[in-house]
């Protein structure tokens, strides 16, 4: 279901839509090491990720309890993993950062520091 692609600017977990509305796009992830989000750790562990414009919701799957409410802008550039939904991380020292959540090619939304 997912696979790590090391990249200059840190990690990409790519994950496959899970389901969703018009309206926003959900997908599910598994992210195999911890990370931050606004000074917020999560564990590693299953994750439903739901983007509606600008509001990103991250929400523990299975067990995992973890979640949070974020602000995205939108990201510029393109999608590290091409055409396939991703979530990008940048490693800071011994923390991975959650750094943006891509929908598609061209759509993504950037996680402010």
């Amino acid at each position: 279901m997912t696979t790590i692609h090391k990249t200059a600017a840190g990690l990409v977990a790519a994950f496959v839509i899970g389901g969703g509305s018009a309206r926003a796009a959900e997908v599910d992830v598994k992210v195999p090491f911890p990370f931050m989000v606004h000074g917020t750790t999560l564990p590693a562990g299953e994750y439903r990720v739901e983007n509606e414009g600008s509001i990103i919701l991250i929400r523990g799957e299975k067990g995992n309890h973890a979640g949070m409410f974020v602000m995205g802008t939108p990201a510029g550039g393109q999608d590290p993993a091409g055409n396939q939904p991703a979530l990008t991380f940048k490693r800071d020292e011994n923390v991975y950062r959650l750094t943006g959540v891509w929908e598609s090619g061209s759509e993504g939304e950037q996680i402010r520091r």
